[in-house]
């Protein structure tokens, strides 16, 4: 895989290179790489571009030999394989034994912005201050706010802590005196503050080089991350930290597949996540994922009809939907025979997506204005709708739903939280009609048995549940800062629960 498929994230941290375009060779394509498209070029410069395409074309000097997945019809230029790389100009930001920072002195102006933010919107945690909201978690700090002990008015975060460099109390005397419950997450904290500056400290990353598709009969060991990235030929991973960066992406469709998967390590025996009414759902899903050989080749006899994509509908898209689309090609080599369709549907689905804005004009052959990547491989399609989706669903935009062919899937979706469960009133009852699998990730525990509890009160006895509530053995190793509440430290999809409308069957009673 080429280095050309670094994060968009970790693209951007390299603004302090030189402009300068270095040396570059004769272009070779390979077929993992798709053509260059509005979603995956949104946030590069020129100069970034040219950077990466120098890096793309001589990645096989590094290697020495020629490309594992080159096609026959297109050769390596002579002499390219023993061409020593381009030269990069520009430095280092920061080397791996200094990326401890206080945010509010970071070398990143990046950071030191959101020092300002946070000294501007989060309030100091200490139980002396009055409530500044209701709390939402046992684990909440405004827990400990109550009435009998609470004698100053709320004031923002100003003292940044020695010892994780993040804004956490309004003085140091406060901290002083909570340093008890603030050791509880200082180490995470600085965690964090190590990650961030690592993502810009201008370092070539190659934890995000993504391997392409392997043979199908090396199968792939989902029993965690160690065995996934094992297994599947990543290239090796010794540190921590870059494994924190690298798992913090692909928790999303690594996620998804080691569900749907049949060697899911999520089962009906040993681990009993799996109901009875869940080995049902995903016997059909994974029915069409992994087909029978059909003995399709390239001879007219040989032809065969292609069955549909399998839809995966995601709704509420956020982060989600600004991937690198080679991060989500990495679900599509887990299932060799079949292709798929992801639909991001939200009205935050083009977030951090600017450059492809306006929108497609509204037509009848594009009602909803949906953008369309059709071109990222054959195995692998994506549209992008900002809207709403019962207002999809009232339009019958994706009917039929088919049990063997889509799915749902909730990211983080705040189903029972105060500030968002408005929104999905509408749409719950709309998604248990489908019938079709809704597979629900959480930041926390209590995160996902609140989600867990609105719908059961919302639908009552509705619903089946397909997959308990439980830790995701997929979750994003790396650890998220809340700007609003410092004290509010969370992982990408730690948790992982599904369920689907109730289904009803009919029965033939003897002497009607």
């Amino acid at each position: 895989m080429q280095s050309g498929y670094t994060c968009q994230r970790c693209i951007r941290s390299l603004k302090g290179l030189s402009n300068t375009p270095p040396k570059t060779f004769p272009q070779r394509l390979f077929p993992s790489q798709r053509p260059i498209t509005t979603a995956s070029t949104a946030f590069l410069t020129k100069a970034q571009s040219r950077h990466i395409s120098a890096r793309q074309q001589s990645s096989a000097a590094i290697q020495g030999e020629t490309p594992k997945y080159e096609p026959p019809g297109i050769r390596t230029p002579p002499g390219l394989a023993d061409t020593p790389p381009p030269p990069v100009s520009g430095k280092v930001l920061l080397e791996p034994n200094n990326l401890f920072h206080p945010f509010s002195e970071s070398p990143s102006p990046e950071i030191r912005r959101r020092a300002a933010f946070i000294k501007t919107h989060a309030y100091c945690p200490h139980p002396n201050h009055h409530r500044t909201r209701m709390p939402l978690s046992p684990q909440d700090p405004e827990t400990r706010k109550t009435p009998e002990n609470t004698s100053q008015p709320p004031a923002f975060v100003r003292f940044e802590c020695p010892d994780c460099g993040i804004p956490t109390y309004c003085s140091e005397d406060h901290w002083v005196e909570d340093y008890e419950s603030h050791m509880w997450i200082c180490d995470t904290l600085r965690e964090i503050n190590e990650d961030d500056h690592d993502l810009r400290s201008g370092r070539f990353f190659p934890e995000f080089e993504y391997p392409g598709p392997q043979m199908e009969e090396a199968l792939v060991n989902m029993t965690n991350w160690d065995t996934y990235l094992y297994s599947r030929e990543y290239r090796a991973i010794n540190e921590e930290r870059p494994l924190r960066q690298a798992t913090r992406l692909l928790t999303y469709p690594v996620t998804i597949g080691s569900i749907l998967s049949e060697l899911s390590p999520y089962d009906i025996r040993k681990t009993r996540r799996i109901t009875q009414e869940g080995l049902r759902s995903l016997s059909a899903l994974r029915y069409s994922l992994h087909p029978p050989r059909t003995g399709a080749d390239d001879s007219i006899k040989g032809l065969r009809p292609n069955p549909p994509p399998v839809r995966l509908f995601i709704l509420g898209a956020r982060a989600e939907s600004s991937l690198p689309r080679e991060v989500w090609q990495q679900l599509t080599y887990l299932f060799h025979r079949a292709t798929f369709h992801l639909i991001f549907i939200g009205p935050e689905s083009m977030a951090n997506r600017d450059r492809e804005f306006p929108l497609p004009e509204r037509t009848p052959a594009n009602p909803f204005g949906a953008v369309v990547e059709d071109r990222i491989s054959h195995e692998l399609k994506i549209s992008t709708f900002v809207e709403y989706y019962h207002t999809l669903h009232q339009a019958r935009y994706f009917h039929p739903y088919d049990p063997y062919f889509d799915c749902f899937v909730l990211f983080h979706p705040g189903l029972g939280h105060p500030a968002s469960s408005h929104e999905w009133a509408d749409t719950l009852p709309q998604l248990l009609e489908t019938k079709v699998p809704i597979i629900c990730t959480g930041y926390t525990e209590w995160d996902m048995e609140r989600d867990r509890k609105w719908v059961e009160e919302k639908v009552g006895g509705e619903m089946d549940i397909l997959m308990t509530p439980g830790e995701n053995k997929f979750r994003s190793l790396r650890w998220d800062l809340n700007d609003f509440d410092p004290a509010d430290v969370s992982c990408g999809n730690w948790g992982v629960w599904a369920f689907r409308g109730k289904r009803y069957e009919t029965t033939m009673m003897e002497g009607t």
